[in-house]
């Protein structure tokens, strides 16, 4: 592996243990108007950004995550704290799983826990939880990405190459990485499956395949933006 490709993943790895997540009380309470939502997220957000130029959250976005169920609608054109909660794990989900998977994980948390009084668990605090469960993954996570990282440089020690082994060990890195994603897709996309859709409101049940048909043709519409 190249000494200055190395040396720019040693760098990522020690700023994973600097990431700035959006805590809850960084979040106004009062609510927002669609501007300030798009603004505040891009703020926030900012150092999670590929390139200078991406789109972090539009308004076409957020009108699409509440056109295909993925966001309750605002109030009189304004979102709340609540909302917000949301709009954060959809940014992270989306990254990973498809529109129709995000819906499905949504509709019991929404249906049980935004905007409801008689709950005594609030979306506020399932958002605490889970910022709170994250970082505490981040020592392991670096840990694991080292460990990945001294086994690609430990591999193709049989090519007498060096350009050929720097690109190699490189890409066997990438392939690591990669093949761990995949892997804990598959598990999520597995609990989509046979936990969540069977927790289905019995009304979208009783509606059959038209409805479903329907809402993963919305959904990979949502998903193109």
């Amino acid at each position: 592996m190249d000494t200055s490709v190395e040396e720019y993943i040693k760098e990522l790895i020690s700023n994973l243990r600097d990431i700035k997540y959006i805590m809850s009380e960084d979040i106004p309470n009062i609510d927002l108007y669609m501007d300030q939502v798009t603004t505040f997220m891009d703020k926030h957000l900012r150092s999670s950004k590929r390139y200078d130029d991406d789109k972090l959250l539009t308004k076409t976005m957020i009108n699409n995550y509440t056109k295909n169920e993925l966001l309750p609608p605002p109030n009189k054109k304004k979102y709340t704290k609540e909302h917000m909660f949301l709009l954060i794990f959809i940014y992270y989900f989306k990254n990973v799983l498809s529109m129709n998977d995000i819906q499905t994980i949504f509709n019991p948390l929404t249906g049980r826990y935004y905007n409801n009084k008689d709950s005594k668990i609030k979306l506020e605090q399932i958002y605490d939880e889970i910022f709170r469960l994250e970082k505490e993954q981040t020592d392991a996570l670096t840990k694991d990405i080292v460990r990945k990282m001294t086994k690609a440089r430990e591999s193709f020690d049989w090519v007498d190459n060096d350009d050929d082994r720097e690109f190699l060990t490189e890409f066997a890195f990438m392939c690591m990485l990669c093949f761990d994603v995949y892997m804990r897709k598959h598990i999520i996309e597995k609990i989509i499956d046979n936990s969540l859709a069977e927790a289905k409101r019995p009304d979208e049940n009783e509606k059959g395949g038209k409805k479903e048909a329907a809402r993963k043709e919305a959904g990979k519409k949502a998903e193109g933006n």
